[in-house]
């Protein structure tokens, strides 16, 4: 099975990108965030047509998620379900083939010490509560999705620079690894321990072609899927042209 996952920064404006993609890596699975769409407006008809079943939720210039699958699709759950507020459309889970898969986008959080990085901060506490009342470390499950956090000094370009900022906060960081403290490992450094790889890179001031990136986006699997995982990469490429996302996508080979 192959999984990707994209935050496609708007799925209208890159629609023409996303279809080429799909055409030529031909994903079983791909779960993409930030498609600022409402759910009417999805376009389901174009990517029905190129054989996905589809799972979304979304809202309006903002957010939104879904996961597209060309193995079966079931089992679909909007929100985390849990006693919080779920009005962003940030959270999809799905099982596709034998692989139960949560899609995520996490909250930017803006600034430290503002209410919204307060809202990342709880809302990545909820992802932890989620796994914790609605999976175990013993099944094939794998989270994944635009998370906003660097893990290690390792995922981000200049780490003394980042350090203490939104995206590379100790917070951030220490509430990441106690998601995967659940039981959730990191499936693309399974297969990269090296340093430079990123899949974000700010529009901004020659980001991208000075490589001053962020690894923001994640592939997290159970031991179950971990030991299925047998390969991983960042599509740098897709990085490249006109209008592209400020994104890359992340795809990952399961056996």
């Amino acid at each position: 099975m192959r999984l990707a996952t994209w935050n496609v920064n708007s799925i209208r404006k890159r629609m023409p990108r996303l279809v080429a993609w799909l055409e030529a890596e031909k994903p079983d699975v791909a779960c993409l965030q930030e498609t600022k769409v409402e759910d009417a407006g999805f376009p389901t008809i174009e990517l029905r047509a190129l054989g996905y079943e589809i799972a979304n939720v979304g809202e309006r210039s903002y957010n939104g998620v879904a996961i597209l699958s060309r193995v079966g699709i079931s089992d679909v759950a909007i929100g985390m379900r849990d006693a919080a507020d779920d009005a962003q459309a940030r959270f999809l889970a799905a099982t596709v083939g034998d692989v139960r898969v949560a899609c995520v986008y996490v909250p930017n959080g803006q600034s430290v010490g503002s209410d919204k990085f307060a809202y990342k901060l709880e809302w990545l506490a909820r992802l932890r509560r989620w796994l914790d009342a609605n999976a175990k470390p013993a099944e094939s499950l794998v989270v994944c999705g635009d998370f906003n956090v660097a893990p290690d000094p390792i995922d981000v370009h200049d780490p003394a620079g980042w350090e203490g900022q939104v995206l590379f906060h100790p917070a951030e960081r220490e509430a990441l690894r106690h998601i995967c403290e659940w039981g959730l490992v990191d499936l693309y450094r399974k297969h990269h321990p090296e340093p430079g790889r990123y899949s974000w890179w700010d529009y901004r001031q020659l980001g991208f072609p000075k490589n001053r990136g962020l690894r923001i986006d994640h592939v997290l699997g159970t031991a179950r899927a971990a030991v299925r995982c047998t390969s991983a990469e960042i599509q740098r490429e897709m990085r490249k042209g006109k209008e592209p996302s400020d994104h890359a996508p992340v795809t990952i080979e399961l056996a």
